[in-house]
């Protein structure tokens, strides 16, 4: 039998499932310190059922679920599981194995598993117990144990005593024994105080049954007489009853036919008021229908007025696209008109060109001749005319380009003159229009800032809404809990006060004769005590407790009414009760001095009570010898200082006696009648404060419902002018953005006319610098000209007489040439001209494209704007349509409801006409219904004095009744029987009945009463029985136990002695155990003398010693060898060692002694900081392998 495996799962620093496997011999659980070996032992302690959090090193039991760190989350439970081989059959379970599992969870609750079935804490630890497994067993040694072995005192070390002696199954069956022992004399205390009182009843009781018996005689005789006279009464008011009957059935047939036609009305005039409401809701429905057309043709209208906005901006545009195509065609003409005037031009000069050509041919050919016979004469002067020639065509040339440039500069500067006008007009335009939408921006940034303080506003009034809202919805919650609050309240009011005034708490005379007081059959009667006084709070339970039985007494005002109340209790066998007379108390005081200055004194009882002052005489005498401590000890200490003459009662109601004897326990508060009486009047209290701040906080709510809703009518009325202003903004921005465009075209207008008038500006400069050249070329060309000329002349006047007749044709020769080649000049300028006109043209033609792509896309736009105006104006026809059958509609419900409203009136006459005649009826039928009534008011107090007395109906009472000859007789009979009961007193009708039951009680009471004194006595001899058993089992188990703990002690510590001794051995189950030890070479008298080390061997030595006697399955060691040296901490291992054969030890250790001589090491870890890891090594194996690789 051994520990087969420990398997833990968030327990501790364990949070992962770890197994651990033990064998048996021994194994050392070695780690550093913090890494959670410890953690072990406290799992095995903890799941044989240990709830100690501060054995288990913890402050609450929680603290056992592995609680996290900074890379895993918490746990929500801790399990850990234990199995024992059990295949020697010591534990007292039908299985080869004992698996014993306890698991808690992080919310507080705690299941226990035997072999895989829950169980309770009980079961486990009557399996463990006399093993050594048990709660306080020895199976578990830690360094505190040993240490706490020698320092208890002798009487607190019996525990380990018992378990190892094997006598705590005894000792916990003589424990059960003793509490059904306490159990069975409590029983029997009652049953014989039940018994008493029954048998006390008994006498009583049987005399007033047989005066019950013949009560119940007598009354069953008046009941038949009462009866037959009451029928014979009924019968003759019949017929008088069935015809006030009828007057009254006919008086209410009529009533409920008028009341009939009134309902009709009534009903009449109510369908006329529902058609007046539906007349009134369906006009509502209209109205809002009416409010969203009206709207819907405002938005309609907006959006027109939008479009036809932007379709004038688009006409305006179209008309200025026009007047430039206009301007532009008029260039357009001019420049055609200038290439016309060229090409004409050039026309002419080919014509002159070709007849000049012609001519000049002629005039060559007539020179020819001439110019053969003076050709020598005349080299010289030819070649000074071709020169002159020459010059005369370069001049000629330049004056020809010299013109041509100067037509083309009149030209541009024409047209420069018209693009300028055209630029000044666009600029004017352009600051104009910026103007209008600077303005348009201006009303819109103006509007916006409208729209963000509406905003702002509506954002400010829907805070208020919320925080309005949020604080009645709070105002709400709090009033809904303080109603709550306030209905408990008033409920348990209601219960104090029903319990006092039923006197709950009292006996049943005191209630006995406060009700009678009440109902006025006695007199002098002021009520118990307690209901006379008022105590505070912090002196209620010292006044309940000096008061005890007290508090019921009754107080009456003389003695007398304290005799009649007592009379009243012995004739109604009511109980007894103790009266107090007013006129007959005496008060009673203390006369001791020095009080007020003892310590805990808190005053006499009397003076710490109000009352009213008829009732301070009463009070003195009850209470006036009674002082109030804070505390027992205060009380002992006053009680001797004056020799116990008084009493003393504690706050917390603890009380000495006058003459010394002592009263106390433990006591529930707020439960006695001076309590109940403080608890109801604070919760009057406490009622009243609750219903004052219910009612200001209903009124703080009807207050907030008023300011939510008035911040809720805020909030609509921002977010309508917000509306509107978003509305005007939008139509502004539209507004804005048609003008925008129009401000777009016209600036690109602008700026194409200025890029016209910067381009013909740069060929002004041109042509102005190109004629510059010309005219400089051409004053050149003119003095080479004359110089050629001078030459010419000279050479002109040498050879005139040569060539005169060739000279004169050569001159004519020579104008023909030089008009040819000016008119040739003057073509090529002409046709140059042309192709920049051409050009300009070109340059005109595109500019008038682009202005009319421009005026088609305003056109397409005007047209768009025209459709979407045209369905807007359609949508507008239709809702102004319908806008006028919604006026229509509502128009027709008006009238509608006028007409209803005239026959409710109607109808409401008429009614009112019905319900004047209705009050005639009313009138008759009551007449008709009181007779009917005073009839059956007759009859029912026959029928009620027939049920009050006897509960029977006419039916049931039929067959009772006896015919009689003579009524007066009858009567008579009747009186004299109803003498007769009186003449018997008061009776107890259940006292038959009563008389029977307490019979049967007392004969069943006594009969149990036998069976617990048999019982009683049973458990008492079980009880001596076990004693013995106990006594014979420790004795023999203790003289071997004090015989192996010599021994063991001799054997550790090398010689000395050592000895267990019973303080008391004639009481061997109760006296303490000393420990007595004498080292070697040392002479001792306390175990205080002892060093640290020489104190753990001593406990290691008992411990061992218990061992022997009686080993347990396992046995774990946290730590006991830590105190020892080197030396004894190898001695310790291999005694160890030795025991193990008989008991597996688990040793938790630092020690390197302890470890050489273990079978399996444990290492624990602690990688992960927080979670504990094994490692395992079987020393064992390891030798067994080393053994075979040496062989």
């Amino acid at each position: 039998m051994y520990l087969k495996s420990l398997e833990l799962q968030g327990f501790k620093s364990f949070p992962d499932r770890t197994t651990i496997r033990f064998s048996d011999g021994m194994t050392a659980i070695v780690g550093p310190n913090g890494s959670g070996k410890s953690n072990i032992s406290d799992a095995i302690r903890w799941v044989l059922g240990e709830q100690s959090t501060r054995s288990l090193r913890g402050a609450k039991m929680e603290d056992v679920v592995f609680g996290g760190t900074s890379r895993r989350s918490p746990m929500g439970a801790a399990q850990v599981t234990l199995i024992l081989d059990n295949s020697a059959g010591q534990f007292p379970v039908e299985a080869a194995e004992v698996m014993v599992t306890r698991k808690y969870y992080r919310s507080g609750e705690s299941e226990y598993f035997l072999n895989r079935k829950r169980v309770r804490l009980r079961d486990i630890r009557e399996v463990f117990m006399d093993t050594g497994l048990g709660r306080d067993g020895y199976s578990i040694i830690g360094q505190g144990r040993i240490d706490e072995i020698l320092a208890v005192k002798s009487t607190d070390r019996r525990e380990v005593f018992e378990e190892a002696a094997g006598v705590t199954r005894f000792r916990t069956r003589k424990e059960e024994a003793e509490r059904k022992l306490e159990q069975t004399a409590d029983n029997l205390v009652r049953i014989r105080d039940i018994w008493n009182e029954l048998d006390a009843r008994s006498g009583p009781l049987e005399k007033q049954a047989e005066s019950a018996k013949k009560f119940l005689k007598l009354r069953d005789e008046l009941r038949v007489r009462e009866v037959s006279l009451w029928m014979d009464t009924l019968d003759g008011m019949k017929d008088a009853r069935d015809a006030a009957e009828q007057a009254r059935q006919e008086a209410e047939h009529k009533l409920e036919t008028v009341r009939e036609t009134q309902r009709e009305q009534y009903a009449h005039a109510e369908q006329l008021a529902e058609q007046m409401r539906q007349s009134d809701v369906r006009a509502e429905q209209l109205q809002a229908q009416l409010s969203a057309a009206e709207e819907t043709t405002a938005d309609l209208s907006r959006r027109v007025a939008v479009l036809t906005e932007s379709r004038r901006n688009a006409e305006e545009n179209i008309g200025l696209a026009k007047g430039q195509l206009e301007a532009q065609r008029e260039q357009n003409e001019a420049l055609e008109q200038q290439m016309q005037a060229r090409k004409t031009r050039l026309e002419e000069l080919t014509e002159q060109i070709e007849r000049r050509m012609t001519a000049l041919n002629t005039r060559q050919q007539q020179t020819a001749a001439l110019e053969e016979r003076v050709q020598r004469e005349q080299k010289r002067a030819e070649q000074l005319r071709e020169q002159a020639e020459r010059s005369s065509e370069q001049l000629f040339t330049a004056q020809a380009e010299a013109r041509a440039a100067q037509l083309q500069l009149e030209a541009l500067e024409g047209r420069s003159r018209s693009v300028g006008d055209d630029v000044r007009t666009a600029q004017g335009r352009t600051e104009r229009e910026q103007l209008a939408q600077s303005n348009m921006q201006q009303a819109i940034d103006a509007l916006r800032e409208e729209i963000h303080a509406a905003e702002a506003e509506h954002s400010r009034a829907q805070q208020d809404t919320q925080q309005t809202a949020g604080q009645l919805e709070e105002a709400r919650r709090t009033h809904a809990a303080l109603t709550a609050a306030l209905t408990d309240s008033r409920n348990r009011v209601r219960m104090l006060t029903e319990l006092q005034r039923d006197y709950e708490g009292f006996s049943r005379a005191v209630r006995l004769v406060m009700g009678q007081a009440k109902n006025g059959a006695l007199r002098g009667v002021r009520g118990p005590l307690s209901s006379l006084l008022h105590v505070s709070d912090t002196y209620v339970m010292a006044v309940e407790t000096a008061l005890g039985a007290a508090a019921s007494n009754i107080v009456v005002e003389t003695a007398e009414d304290g005799k009649r109340a007592i009379q009243l209790l012995r004739k109604k066998d009511g109980g007894r009760a103790t009266f107090l007379p007013m006129d007959t108390i005496r008060p009673q005081s203390l006369r001791e001095s020095g009080l007020e200055r003892c310590r805990g004194f808190c005053g006499v009882a009397s003076d710490l009570v109000d009352c009213e002052a008829d009732y301070r005489d009463i009070v003195d005498n009850a209470l006036g010898r009674t002082v109030v401590a804070e505390n027992l000890d205060a009380a002992l200490a006053i009680s001797k200082q004056y020799r116990n003459r008084f009493r003393i009662v504690t706050l917390d109601g603890q009380l000495i006696h006058a003459g010394g004897s002592m009263t106390g326990g433990s006591a529930g508060r707020s439960s006695g009648i001076l309590s109940r009486a403080n608890q109801l009047e604070q919760l009057q209290k406490k009622a009243r404060e609750q219903e004052e701040t219910l009612a200001s906080l209903t009124a703080r709510g009807r207050q907030l419902a008023e300011d939510a809703a008035q911040a809720e009518r805020r909030t609509a009325q921002c977010a309508a002018v917000l509306t509107e202003k978003r509305q005007q903004l939008a139509a502004l921005s539209a507004q804005a953005e048609q003008h925008q465009l129009l401000l777009n075209s016209v600036r690109e207008a602008e700026q194409q006319f200025r890029a016209e008038q910067n381009d013909a500006e740069q060929r002004r400069t041109q042509l102005r610098q190109q004629i510059e050249r010309f005219e400089q070329r051409t004053a050149e060309l003119a003095r080479e000209r004359q110089q050629a000329q001078q030459t010419q002349q000279q050479a002109e006047e040498q050879a005139q007489h040569a060539a005169e007749q060739l000279a004169e044709q050569n001159r004519r020769t020579a104008e023909e040439h030089t008009a040819l080649v000016q008119a040739q000049t003057e073509h090529a300028s002409a046709g140059q001209a042309l192709e920049e006109l051409r050009g300009m043209a070109e340059s005109a033609r595109l500019a008038a494209e682009d202005h009319r792509r421009r005026m088609n896309e305003y056109e397409q736009t005007i047209r768009q704007a025209d459709e979407e105006r045209g369905r807007l104006e359609k949508r507008g026809e239709e809702n102004r349509t319908h806008t006028e059958e919604l006026r229509r509609q509502l128009q027709q419900c008006g009238q509608q409801r006028i007409q209803l409203e005239q026959s409710k009136t109607e109808t409401e006459k008429q009614a009112r006409h019905i319900a004047n005649e209705l009050v005639a009826l009313e009138r008759s039928h009551a007449q008709a219904e009181a007779a009917a009534q005073q009839l059956r008011r007759e009859e029912q107090q026959i029928l009620d004095k027939m049920w009050e007395s006897y509960e029977l109906t006419p039916t049931a009472a039929r067959p009772i009744v006896q015919p009689f000859d003579s009524r007066q007789t009858e009567e008579k009979r009747t009186g004299e029987l109803r003498r007769a009961i009186r003449a018997l007193g008061a009776v107890n009708l259940s006292a038959v009945e009563e008389y029977a039951e307490v019979s049967e009680r007392l004969t069943f009471l006594t009969e149990q009463k036998n069976d617990l004194e048999q019982a009683e006595n049973e458990l008492r001899g079980i009880i001596a029985q076990l004693t013995e058993q106990m006594k014979e089992t420790f004795a023999a188990s203790f003289a071997q136990l004090n015989q192996y703990f010599g021994e063991t002690f001799r054997e550790i510590f090398g010689g000395g002695s050592a000895e267990l001794a019973l303080e008391d051995e004639s009481d061997i189950l109760g006296c303490g155990i000393e420990i007595r030890v004498t080292p070697p070479g040392k002479t001792l008298k306390t175990l205080s003398l002892l060093s640290g080390g020489e104190k753990a061997f001593v406990a290691i030595a008992l411990y061992f010693a218990i061992l022997k006697v009686r080993p347990t399955p396992f046995c774990v060691l946290d730590e006991i060898e830590a105190a020892l040296d080197d030396v004894n901490v190898t001695r310790f291992a291999q005694y160890l060692q030795r025991l193990s054969d008989r008991t597996q030890f688990i040793v938790i250790t630092h020690r390197r002694g302890t470890m050489e001589e273990a079978d399996m090491l444990y290492g624990v870890t602690m990688q992960e900081r927080g979670v504990s890891r094994l490692l395992m090594l079987n020393i064992a194996d390891v030798e067994r392998e080393m053994k075979m690789e040496l062989t």
